[in-house]
């Protein structure tokens, strides 16, 4: 099978640009962490290792990846994948990243004093600008698939949901949607909207059961299929005492209890919460410190959209630190590699995550996959597979009090948290690679024959 990957995260994000330079770009032989990083986020943790299971056990033959990434070089080569960058200038990157957050504010039921309708904002000039993106991008994909012909299309995520109806092939299309799909953030007048574009895939992939009712009341006619997003845990070691040590001596940790929320700097999080919860225990529980493991998203990075709403959120959760008295017992990590991660979860007594809306939550299977146990907010998709008190606690997302008591709940039973931590390990093998990759290749190669 010779697939197409189209997403807007780009895989790898590059340290210095290379504006002006055509050539290919040999990524293996560069250094992660000096020459690049990977881009944080569910899609690329899951899509690249899923492409790597695929291509070693002689699913794909060849794949390719086209994303958005302004200062990237053209092409890239990297592990066997061939990746395309689309490049736009100045005013369209503005303006697609405007367009953009609105209809993600949206679509996660966020509206401002004066909401907009569908219409204002597709008679909005910079909705032009999103057009104007997933054109390129189609044509891009077309211009690929004269030189390599794919047997089939594979398109990530709500920023790319046009380009399907701009491909001109009847090749098959599959359409993966990775942020909520609730029948209540939806307006109904939304349907004709969103059934023209979903309508031009073949088949859709949510990653909650309860997406598949909502996108067939919204007009879609093809196939639906409900895959749980997935991460390969042979990548999550075990990090070694001096790493650990490490870990602790650059952040200023000692032997303090940790609670750790990792999540992209982003106000949709729910950092304010954790913060607000913590200032509650906090004069309760003196040896216990909150890590927030995170930066912004590839639009909020200089690298990407340079939409500025991560170090604005930033900026407000410091403030809010400072006010709350709670310097040095919150500490910031900003983006940290694999292993620290990996150190991150080792060190934590337990996970948190506060989201006021969110698609699914793989960081929830990786805190499990430590044997930790999390605190979830139940508007996360993935509150599917938790069972209240087993594998986690469910909480609401605007009662900090409630967040605030199962976190003194966790801190002071050792036993509950090892019981929990165990029934959350085996609830992650539903997020398998293994299962992920045999659900996925039946899908595609159902499609491609």
């Amino acid at each position: 099978m010779k697939l197409l990957v189209c997403s807007q995260t780009p895989l790898l994000r590059f340290t210095h640009s290379f504006q002006g330079f055509n050539e290919a770009v040999e990524a293996s032989k560069m250094v992660e962490g000096v020459d690049f990083v990977f881009s944080p986020g569910g899609v690329t943790r899951m899509v690249y290792p899923l492409l790597m299971h695929m291509i070693d056990r002689g699913v794909v033959e060849e794949a390719h990846w086209v994303s958005l990434n302004p200062s990237g070089p053209e092409k890239v080569i990297f592990n066997g994948l061939r990746l395309h960058y689309i490049r736009l200038s100045g005013e369209v990157l503005k303006g697609y990243g405007v367009s953009k957050e609105r209809l993600w504010r949206l679509l996660h039921g966020l509206q401002d004093e004066y909401p907009l309708s569908l219409l204002d904002i597709a008679w909005a000039d910079d909705y032009a600008y999103y057009t104007q993106y997933n054109r390129v991008c189609s044509e891009k994909i077309m211009e690929l698939d004269r030189e390599v012909d794919f047997d089939l299309f594979y398109i990530h995520d709500f920023q790319q949901l046009p380009t399907g109806s701009m491909l001109s092939t009847m090749k098959p299309k599959i359409f993966r949607w990775h942020i909520p799909f609730d029948e209540t953030l939806i307006p109904v007048e939304w349907t004709d909207f969103l059934s023209r574009y979903l309508n031009a895939y073949d088949i859709v992939i949510v990653s909650c059961k309860r997406y598949v009712e909502t996108l067939l009341k919204r007009g879609y006619r093809g196939s639906v299929y409900h895959i749980y997003p997935y991460i390969n845990e042979k990548e999550y070691g075990v990090p070694s005492r001096a790493e650990l040590d490490a870990f602790r001596d650059k952040f200023g940790l000692g032997d303090e209890r940790i609670i750790s929320m990792v999540a992209r700097l982003d106000p949709m999080k729910g950092h304010d919460r954790a913060i607000r919860a913590f200032a509650r225990i906090a004069n309760r529980v003196g040896d216990v410190k909150l890590l927030i493991v995170g930066n912004g998203s590839f639009s909020s990075s200089r690298q990407g959209l340079g939409l500025s709403k991560g170090e604005i959120w930033r900026d407000r959760l410091t403030s809010m630190v400072e006010r709350l008295g709670l310097r040095g017992r919150v500490i910031f990590t900003g983006h940290v590699s694999q292993r620290e991660l990996e150190a991150a979860y080792t060190l934590s007594d337990f996970t948190i995550l506060p989201s006021i809306m969110e698609g699914f939550g793989l960081v929830v299977v990786e805190s499990w996959l430590y044997r930790k146990p999390a605190i979830v907010s139940r508007a996360a998709g993935i509150s599917e597979l938790i069972e209240d008190g087993v594998n986690g606690f469910l909480v609401s997302p605007d009662d900090v009090e409630e967040l605030a008591g199962r976190m003194m709940t966790l801190l002071a039973d050792e036993n509950l948290r090892q019981v929990m931590g165990e029934a959350g390990y085996e609830t992650s093998k539903l997020c398998s690679m293994e299962r992920g990759f045999k659900d996925e290749v039946r899908i595609l190669e159902s499609m491609s024959g």
